[in-house]
């Protein structure tokens, strides 16, 4: 018989293509099969279209993705600067309350990019685009390419995940976001930093048993070239068997 495949429930945003629309981009979702072994299956990012609590039971863990919205200020407690039209509060509302399901049952989430800000805020941190100072993104006026080929070295922090992952204490890795942590959501440990700025690139914790792991970064753009790209991926993929294994689902 061959063995399940665990499942990673991946949620989409909200886009507008002629009509509203559900969407993830095809890169998230290929490495989570190829490397981490997963099903994926994708969750709608619309308010109360879903059981939540009961879509948690189903999964046996959870990607907030990257996107091209931001997290909505007030959902940290600060306040609108100018008129920011690229907002997803729809999506924030369902990443923020099934994350938050899936963690207090122990179930591992993880985040990247836009993702891993929502979870920092999940843990009650902040975001800011001053701490980015304009470093952390080639500009909108860049191609796809070249935004995604605008790189930096972090620093991987010592018997940390990653560092223990990758064996490494330096890596390289594109940069394609105008915000960044401001304050570190409670019971969150650094796993990563910017070598030149020292803003945080990955965040870990463990606070009912699963595993939280979320990086600044896009691993999804080259996640078979190895290093910490391709150990985001493998420790996803250990994550989901070792919960389908405890729930015996595998």
């Amino acid at each position: 018989m061959t063995a399940r495949r665990p499942a990673i429930g991946v949620l989409c945003c909200n886009e507008r293509i002629d009509r509203p629309v559900q969407v993830v981009a095809t890169r998230f979702i290929d490495p989570l099969s190829r490397i981490a072994g997963a099903t994926v299956l994708l969750v709608p990012a619309i308010t109360d279209s879903s059981d939540l609590p009961a879509v948690a039971e189903r999964l046996d863990g959870l990607l907030l993705t990257g996107s091209r919205s931001h997290v909505a200020p007030h959902r940290y407690g600060a306040e609108a600067v100018g008129d920011d039209t690229r907002l997803d509060e729809a999506r924030d509302e369902v990443a923020l309350r099934l994350a938050g399901h899936m963690i207090e049952r122990g179930q591992p989430v993880f985040g990247i990019c836009r993702g891993f800000q929502q979870i920092n805020v999940l843990f009650g941190g902040s975001l800011s685009s001053e701490v980015c100072r304009g470093r952390h993104h080639r500009g909108a006026d860049a191609g796809f390419d070249d935004q995604f080929a605008h790189c930096h070295a972090i620093d991987l922090v010592d018997h940390g995940v990653l560092a223990t992952a990758t064996g490494q204490r330096r890596a390289i890795v594109n940069s394609v976001h105008e915000q960044g942590v401001d304050r570190l959501g409670d019971g969150l440990r650094v796993e990563a930093v910017a070598a030149d700025d020292g803003l945080i690139e990955a965040i870990s914790a463990r606070p009912c048993g699963g595993d939280v792991l979320a990086v600044q970064w896009h691993p999804e753009w080259d996640g078979a070239s190895g290093g910490a790209n391709r150990a985001f991926f493998d420790l996803i993929g250990r994550s989901l068997h070792a919960t389908g294994t405890h729930l015996g689902r595998m």
